[in-house]
């Protein structure tokens, strides 16, 4: 895609953090982004259903996540929504929205002008999770990743980078300047070894933050931005049939990780996720509708309206926490 074409797409307003060329902006302690899925579709908006019908589910009563969104089975083309979600994220003091990209042609890509006007509308930075999509090499990212700076957008987070040779990597990165690049993994030396600028874990069934401090060390004796990633929990049973599950605890999983973070002083806190309703980890709010879903009644001993909200008020606790010296 042209530089003028994905300018022209982005160009309500750029973000806010500033990258000098040659020298990636290290946050420091304070920064906190959000991963975000703008693959949703309805059959009444977008003309079929996308990521609510997988594994047998029968949208609108039934959706492939063990809860059900209190917005309902929605559409990410949907400008109300997706302002009201961009609102929501605001509000907890987070302060990038990390969107889910699967590359030039895809309907993320094809969001993702409406999605980053929202979100730059209401203060939050714009960066991109590129995701393992079928061409996906370093080579053929250099062009997207400079397109995307022009237009204002400076982090990227490598979904799967280990999938990738290191070589490969790091004859990318050497020719880029003015951006950040995560590579997806809690191994400092393979991320230093790809030439990215820091790390992230992503992972919340894999990763409960204990292991935070001992990664965000090591990361910053390489010169790595430390990013970990922190969540309430992990169940994508009814979206894939995956057995691994990690328990919400009624929100102890959540503090336990953010508690590893700020331990760790993460430069760069990762939240998995707004709204990745297949793997159960998300903290966008959640109707208690009964069998067979799950619910946040309960969570923080909250119970009724005040539960659906449970995650999103305990995320703006924990930024203000995490954000005073």
């Amino acid at each position: 895609m042209a530089v003028l074409t994905i300018a022209a797409l982005l160009s309500s307003g750029a973000n806010s953090r500033t990258v000098m060329s040659g020298a990636p902006d290290v946050g420091g302690v304070g920064e906190v982004a959000i991963f975000y899925y703008p693959w949703y579709a309805t059959e009444r908006r977008d003309g079929q259903w996308q990521h609510w019908q997988q594994n047998g589910n029968v949208p609108p009563t039934q959706v492939a996540s063990g809860w059900f969104p209190a917005r309902g089975p929605y559409s990410s083309s949907d400008v109300s929504v997706v302002r009201a979600q961009m609102r929501e994220i605001a509000a907890t003091g987070v302060q990038t929205v990390i969107v889910s990209w699967w590359g030039a042609g895809s309907a993320e890509a094809a969001r993702l002008p409406m999605v980053s006007r929202l979100a730059r509308e209401v203060g939050l930075v714009v960066a991109l999770h590129v995701e393992p999509f079928a061409g996906r090499a370093p080579a053929a990212l250099e062009a997207d990743v400079n397109d995307f700076k022009e237009a204002g957008i400076t982090d990227f987070y490598l979904y799967d980078s280990t999938l990738t040779a290191d070589a490969d990597w790091a004859a990318l990165t050497k020719r880029l300047s003015g951006v950040r690049l995560f590579a997806n993994t809690s191994l400092p030396g393979k991320a230093r070894a790809g030439g990215f600028d820091g790390l992230y874990t992503y992972d919340v069934n894999l990763y409960d933050g204990s292991s935070f401090p001992r990664i965000c060390a090591s990361a910053r004796r390489l010169g790595l931005v430390c990013a970990p990633s922190v969540g309430p929990g992990y169940n994508a049973v009814r979206a894939t049939g995956d057995v691994r599950v990690r328990g919400r605890s009624q929100g102890r999983t959540y503090d336990r990780m953010w508690r590893g973070a700020v331990r760790a002083e993460a430069d760069v806190v990762t939240i998995t996720s707004y709204n990745e309703w297949h793997e159960g980890t998300q903290i966008e709010p959640a109707r208690n509708v009964g069998r067979p879903y799950g619910s946040y009644e309960g969570a923080y001993a909250l119970t009724g309206a005040a539960a659906e909200r449970a995650y999103i008020d305990r995320t703006a606790m924990w930024v203000k926490r995490y954000r005073t010296p």
